[in-house]
């Protein structure tokens, strides 16, 4: 199997987060098999398209919590590395259960009201 599971919609709290503020959570490695994705429909063009990262985040957009691993963001960039036989990829994991949940001061000022969060730092 690929992913540890595959459901439909996100089953954590909303985090806020815009493309911008994705972008200051450093990447670290992280194991297909430990994902759970939240979609579970990947349109193919989209999979194939050579250019399909030109526009968005390099890096999938992973939300931990509850000890598990959601892919938010980024699936078809995940499918590409298991078709290339790599079990593992750079993402960006926002920990949303770091103590007193997350504390993200937005890009904009706003603070997301999440707070204390691992912006993704291995450890």
């Amino acid at each position: 199997m690929i992913f540890k599971a595959v459901e439909d919609g996100r089953p954590y709290p909303a985090h806020d987060l815009l493309l911008r503020d994705w972008a200051e959570v450093p990447p670290r490695q992280v194991r297909l098999d430990q994902l759970i994705t939240t979609k579970k429909v990947l349109a193919l063009d989209v999979l194939l398209d050579d250019d399909s990262t030109f526009y968005g985040d390099l890096f999938p957009h992973v939300v931990q919590w509850q000890n598990e691993l959601y892919l938010e963001d980024g699936l078809h960039r995940a499918l590409r590395a298991a078709l290339q036989q790599r079990t593992a990829l750079h993402a960006r994991v926002l920990n949303l259960d770091a103590p007193g949940g997350a504390d993200i001061v937005l890009s904009s000022g706003e603070d997301a009201g999440l707070a204390g969060a691992d912006r993704g730092s291995d450890r």
